[in-house]
């Protein structure tokens, strides 16, 4: 009996340590970078279109340096961060606001959330119109593309998350003596932080493509302009430069900021399946 307590202890002790960096999964990715770009070369040199059109990952690497050597690639990149921090965080404090009112009040819980449904699938271009007449060809109007284009995911997660609880946590915490408030903030917020940060990811998607899709249409500086002046004048290399920084800043935050985020919910809640 003292045997098993004494491993019982040293298989917590050896799940509670931080996990090692996980090499394997950064050189597949190097990997797959690599592979993309060798075949990006491949088509290049096979003359498919010409050079001005496909330009080889050499040609985008030196217009890439050539912007950050202007300064506008660090220019156009900070404001967008600083639109999208700010679309972001209106639509996460719009979403879970609403979602808990969903929840509470279960009539406008579900016509809100058919509602919601029918907007998170409008395409994000199509409320630049809108936004033009509505709010003004300027930087809110930008931000307000970003909100109600990504609030409604975040709604949507927010009462869906909560609302599958399973019950035998709420009538865990009603036998224990907890209080509405203390039930909520103690027992139903703690287990639906997975499918919160699941919302928060996607939400996070939302608006970054509205984002992108609104600076082409909308703005004078920002990496969508960036995309809109390669257009106007012809420089392909420009605009796959543009490209490649939306898609780092998108896979960057996603995989240093909102997937540690998750696997760490995760890992704490036991749900991820420990490798030995």
């Amino acid at each position: 009996m003292q045997e098993q307590m004494l491993e019982t202890k040293s298989s917590e002790r050896s799940e509670s340590k931080p996990r090692r960096f996980d090499y394997t999964a950064v050189l597949d990715i190097a990997i797959g970078f690599g592979l993309f770009l060798a075949a990006w070369q491949a088509v290049f040199m096979l003359k498919y279109k010409p050079s001005y059109l496909l330009p080889s990952p050499y040609m985008v690497g030196e217009r890439l340096v050539q912007l950050a050597q202007s300064g506008a690639l660090e220019t156009s990149t900070l404001i967008t961060l600083e639109r999208l921090a700010a679309g972001f965080s209106i639509s996460i404090a719009i979403g879970v606001a609403v979602g808990l009112l969903m929840v509470n009040f279960k009539r406008f819980g579900r016509a809100m959330g058919s509602f919601c449904v029918g907007l998170q699938s409008y395409p994000s271009i199509a409320w630049v119109p809108f936004a033009i007449l509505l709010v003004g060809l300027n930087n809110e109007g930008i931000i307000f593309v970003v909100v109600i284009s990504s609030a409604f995911s975040m709604m949507l997660s927010t009462y869906s998350g909560i609302r599958n609880i399973p019950p035998i946590y709420i009538k865990a915490g009603r036998n224990m003596g907890q209080s509405r408030i203390s039930l909520f903030k103690n027992v139903m917020l703690p287990a639906s932080y997975p499918s919160l940060i699941t919302g928060v990811r996607q939400t996070w998607s939302f608006a970054w493509h509205a984002l992108i899709g609104a600076e082409i249409l909308m703005a004078s500086i920002g990496l969508g302009a960036l995309l809109e002046f390669g257009a106007n004048f012809a420089r392909m290399d420009q605009i796959i430069a543009a490209m490649v920084m939306i898609f780092l800043i998108g896979f960057l935050v996603d995989k240093l900021l909102f997937w540690k985020i998750e696997d760490r919910i995760r890992t704490t809640r036991g749900l991820n399946v420990i490798q030995k």
